[in-house]
């Protein structure tokens, strides 16, 4: 779901924008966007309401990036028991005007996935970011 539509309480959007933060500390050109899904049936049936959908977009195409955009989905798993959410894993996809480009995923093998790939550089300070993005969904309250 995009993040704006996430953004129900103090706390969660306080996480929201912690994470827009933490990827504009690390790649500065990044301009966020909260609301990267469009508002019609086609498109929110294919939107996972269990997750939050973030993008970025960046002037032109970076060779480091090798894309333009990038969606970031952080997905999350309900404890029935106490309704908490819990942050399983982070998704995040560059595309360009070809489309999706590669793919990360931290749910099995923190691996990039696409015939083109961000540079080494670039995809190391992203698994340092989904790392943080996960410590940030996933710290208690009182901690």
């Amino acid at each position: 779901m995009n993040a704006a539509e996430m953004a129900t309480n103090l706390e969660f959007a306080s996480k929201i924008a912690t994470v827009v933060n933490l990827f504009k500390f690390e790649f500065p050109d990044g301009r966020s966007d909260l609301k990267p899904w469009k508002n019609d049936p086609q498109t929110r049936e294919l939107v996972d309401p269990d997750s939050i959908d973030i993008g970025f977009h960046f002037p032109g195409i970076s060779k480091s990036w090798r894309s333009h955009s990038i969606l970031i989905q952080i997905r999350f798993h309900q404890d029935p028991l106490n309704s908490i959410h819990r942050a399983i894993g982070v998704e995040v996809a560059g595309f360009n005007h070809l489309g999706e480009q590669w793919r990360l995923s931290t749910v099995e093998s923190w691996g990039f996935l696409g015939e083109v790939q961000p540079s080494l550089e670039v995809q190391n300070k992203l698994k340092q970011f989904c790392r943080q993005v996960l410590e940030v969904f996933n710290k208690t309250p009182h901690s």
